[in-house]
C-alpha cells in the first residue's frame, strides 16, 4: 500500500482550509507552528507539500532540505517568504490565493482612508483620556477629492469602485494597463510624477520588487500637495518610512495611514509610533473571518491540486490560465505529456529542436502547460531531478532542447483539436500526432500513419512492409507467451507498403519476446513503450 502524502501546516490557519485538507483521501496533516528555523529544516524531509501564511520563512535550505516537496502554499498573496526562484530550480511549486482577500484588503484600505480623512484613531485616544477638544480634530471630507492609485490590479480595483461610489475621482498610474482599461473603469490613467502631483489621496497597490522599493521616496514626497495623505495597505518597503517621516514633521503631507512596514512586528523605536498624524495597523489588511476562510481553502484545495497531478489555479512559478480555460485545457496537459514520453521511447532523446504544433480549438489557447508537459514527458526519465510543470522549461534549455510552438486556427484534419510532436535529434526524425477522443488521451498517427489508440498503458509498436500474416504471427508469438492483447491497430500508406502495428498488452513483453518478434520476416523496428 502507498504511503500517505503529508502535509504541514506551519502557521496558524482558518479551519476551513485544514477541514479541507483533512477530508481528502491518503493524506495526513500536521499543524506545527511557531517552529524555530532549525527544527522546520530537521522535520521538513518528511513532508510533500508545506502551507504557510508570513511567519514561517521558506528559504532556500527549507527548499532544499524538502526532498520529498512537491508544493509550498501560501494562505495570502504576497510570497515574499518563499524562496520562489529555489523553489523553481527545485520543481516544487509554489501557490497563494491572490483572490481571496481582495475585497478584505480593499475595504481595510477605506477604512484607512476615512480614519486618515477624520483623525478617527485620535480622537477615540482623546476621549478615553477623560478629554473634549474637538477643534483639535478637524477633519477633510473625501467627496470632490482625488484618488490616485499606484497600480490598478485586483485590490485596486474594489478601492476604485468604493471611492467614486463616495464622491471621489480617480487616477492611476500602472505601466501594465492601457488607457482603454483604465477610461472603462472611469479612472483616468497618468504617469507616476503627475499622479503624486495630483493626489488628495495616495493609496498604493503593488507588490514589493526591487523596482517598486521606496518608489515613494524624499524625491516623490517632495512634489505632493502639503493637504495630500498617503495610505498603504501594500507592502512594506513602498515607502520610504524615514522619508515619510521627515515630510510629515516638516509640514510636506498632512498624514498617512500605515498597514505595512519595512519591518514587521513594526519595532518600539520606529519614529513612526510618535507621529501623530500617521495612522497605524498591524497589518490587518486580509484579516477578517471570511478572507480568512477563503483564502485558506483557496490554497488548501491547490496543495491537493498538485498532490494529485493536476494544475494548480493560482501557481506562482508557473503559467497563469484562467480557470474557464483550464478546465478545457487539462485533459490537453495530460496527452501532451504522455506524446512527450511516447516521442522519448521511440528514440528521440531530448535534445535537439523539438517543434509543438496545435491546431483546430486548442490554438486559441495559451499552451504554456502543453509545452511544459511536453518537457516533462521526454525529459522525467532522463533528468535526475524531480521535472514538473515548474521547472520544465529552465530543464529543458539546460539540456539543449529547442521547443519551437506553433498553432494552426483552421483545421488541416478531421479532429477539432490535433497536437503534434515532430522532434529532430541528429538523423533522427519523428512525429507524433495525438487528440482526446471521447475524453481520453489517443495517439492517432506515427511518421504520417495513421493509427488511432489510446494513449496509455503498455504498447508494441512495429514498422513493417505490409505482408500477409504478419499481424497474425506477432499475435501467435504474443499468445504462446500467455501475453493478452487489449487492441490492435495498424496504418499504412498502400497495401502491401510500409505499415505501422500498435498493439496493446495487458502486461509487458519481455526483451526476449520483442528479440523474437523482431527477427521474424518484413519487421523493421520494434519498439516497446509504457505510457
Amino acid at each position: 500500500m502507498a504511503e500517505n502524502q503529508r502535509i504541514l501546516v506551519s502557521d496558524s490557519l482558518s479551519e476551513v482550509g485544514l477541514a479541507a485538507l483533512r477530508a481528502a483521501p491518503n493524506v495526513d496533516v500536521d499543524v506545527l507552528t511557531g517552529l524555530a528555523p532549525d527544527k522546520l529544516l530537521e522535520i521538513i524531509p518528511q513532508y510533500d507539500a508545506l502551507l504557510v501564511r508570513s511567519a514561517t520563512q521558506v528559504t532556500a535550505d527549507v527548499i532544499r532540505a524538502g526532498t520529498r516537496l512537491r508544493v509550498v502554499a501560501r494562505a495570502g498573496v504576497g510570497v515574499d517568504n518563499i524562496d520562489v526562484d529555489a523553489a523553481t530550480q527545485a520543481g516544487v511549486i509554489v501557490v497563494n490565493a491572490p483572490t481571496g482577500n481582495v475585497v478584505a484588503a480593499a475595504e481595510h484600505t477605506v477604512a484607512m482612508l476615512m480614519a486618515l480623512a477624520r483623525n478617527i484613531p485620535q480622537a477615540d485616544a482623546h476621549v478615553r483620556d477623560g478629554l473634549w477638544k474637538r477643534d483639535r480634530f478637524m477633519g477633510v471630507e473625501v467627496r470632490g477629492k482625488v484618488l490616485g492609485t499606484v497600480g490598478l490590479g485586483r485590490v485596486a480595483q474594489e478601492v476604485v469602485r468604493r471611492a467614486q461610489g463616495l464622491g471621489m475621482s480617480v487616477i492611476a498610474y500602472d505601466p501594465y494597463v492601457t488607457a482603454e482599461y483604465a477610461s472603462h473603469r472611469d479612472v483616468e490613467l497618468v504617469d507616476l510624477d503627475t499622479l503624486v502631483e495630483r493626489a488628495d489621496f495616495l493609496t498604493l497597490h503593488v507588490p514589493l520588487t526591487p523596482q517598486t522599493r521606496h518608489l515613494i521616496g524624499r524625491e516623490r514626497l517632495a512634489r505632493m500637495q502639503p493637504t495630500a495623505r498617503i495610505i498603504n495597505v501594500a507592502r512594506g518597503g513602498i515607502v520610504d518610512e524615514q522619508a515619510l517621516c521627515e515630510a510629515i514633521e516638516a509640514g510636506q503631507l498632512a498624514g498617512a495611514a500605515l498597514d505595512v512596514f519595512e519591518q514587521e512586528p513594526l519595532p518600539a523605536d520606529s519614529p513612526l509610533r510618535n507621529n501623530p498624524k500617521i495612522v497605524l495597523s498591524p497589518h490587518l489588511g486580509g484579516s477578517t473571518v471570511e478572507a480568512q476562510e477563503k483564502v485558506a481553502e483557496d490554497v488548501a484545495l491547490q496543495v491537493l491540486d498538485v498532490l494529485n497531478d493536476r494544475p494548480a489555479r493560482y501557481a506562482v512559478n508557473a503559467p497563469i490560465i484562467p480557470p474557464k480555460d483550464l478546465e478545457f485545457l487539462i485533459p490537453y496537459i495530460d496527452l501532451a505529456e504522455r506524446m512527450g514520453r511516447f516521442m522519448r521511447q521511440l528514440g528521440a532523446q531530448g535534445m535537439g529542436d523539438v517543434e509543438l504544433t496545435a491546431e483546430g480549438d486548442l490554438a486559441e489557447y495559451d499552451l504554456g502547460y502543453i509545452r511544459a508537459g511536453v518537457i516533462k514527458g521526454m525529459l522525467a526519465d532522463v533528468v535526475s531531478v524531480r521535472v514538473n510543470l515548474v521547472n520544465a522549461g529552465l530543464l529543458a534549455e539546460k539540456r539543449g532542447m529547442n521547443l519551437i510552438e506553433r498553432k494552426k486556427h483552421q483545421r488541416e484534419f478531421a479532429y477539432e483539436s490535433l497536437l503534434t510532436l515532430r522532434s529532430t535529434s541528429g538523423p533522427q526524425r519523428w512525429t507524433v500526432r495525438g487528440a482526446i477522443l471521447q475524453g481520453e488521451p489517443h495517439i492517432v498517427a506515427i511518421n504520417e500513419l495513421w493509427v488511432d489508440f489510446p494513449a496509455m498503458g503498455h504498447v508494441l509498436l512495429a514498422l513493417h512492409n505490409d505482408r500477409p500474416g504478419i499481424i497474425g504471427s506477432v499475435g501467435t508469438i504474443l499468445g504462446n507467451a500467455d501475453v493478452n492483447i487489449s487492441f490492435m491497430h495498424v496504418g499504412r500508406r498502400s497495401p502491401r507498403s510500409e505499415a505501422i502495428m500498435a498493439l496493446g498488452t495487458d502486461e509487458p513483453t519481455t526483451p526476449q519476446l520483442q528479440a523474437t518478434i523482431s527477427a521474424l520476416p518484413h519487421i523493421m523496428w520494434l519498439k516497446a513503450i509504457t505510457l
